[in-house]
């Protein structure tokens, strides 16, 4: 599985660096000088990172054989992206990355089936877009108290739902 890790924003000067919008923990080792970045279009790369620096919060890139800002701006909205096998495992037992979670089965404290995990979202607050089947989407906060059984190596999670959240009996 391809996870993105940034995507190329506009060219950035004249020589052909470009902007990165980073969509990842560790922008410091993803994007370090004598890195290949593979792509997506895949035909757009792979990509060898020259130099990389910040400037007024953004990461900007050069990039080999990039040469001119047309040739930065033939870049643009390329997705740069890793295979999910290249990502460490965390220390942290209660952390996960979101390729884990999807596709996990979901099932209530007693084991009944609920659906399985569509999504992960991120907008303040961490969603789990759990998909049933004849039913619409659910959407459960991700914290302890709601989901606090997750079973990597059998496929499958628990969520301990308050009273209204699934609807089981309708």
């Amino acid at each position: 599985m391809q996870l993105v890790v940034g995507r190329i924003g506009r060219p950035h000067g004249v020589r052909g660096e470009v902007t990165v919008e980073v969509r990842t923990d560790a922008p410091d080792q993803r994007f370090a000088p004598g890195t290949t970045l593979t792509t997506e279009p895949a035909a757009r790369g792979p990509l060898v990172v020259e130099g990389a620096r910040w400037h007024k919060g953004i990461l900007m890139l050069s990039l080999a054989g990039v040469e001119g800002r047309e040739a930065a701006e033939a870049l643009r909205d390329t997705l740069l992206v890793i295979g999910s096998a290249d990502l460490p495992p965390s220390e942290d037992p209660d952390e996960f990355h979101d390729h884990q979670l999807i596709g996990l089965a979901v099932q209530t404290p007693d084991g009944s089936p609920v659906g399985e995990v569509a999504d992960v979202l991120h907008h303040g607050q961490d969603l789990l877009v759990v998909r049933r089947a004849g039913r619409d989407d659910a959407y459960v906060p991700f914290v302890k108290a709601l989901v606090p059984d997750i079973d990597l190596d059998r496929g499958f999670l628990v969520v301990a739902a308050p009273p209204g959240l699934f609807d089981l009996d309708t």
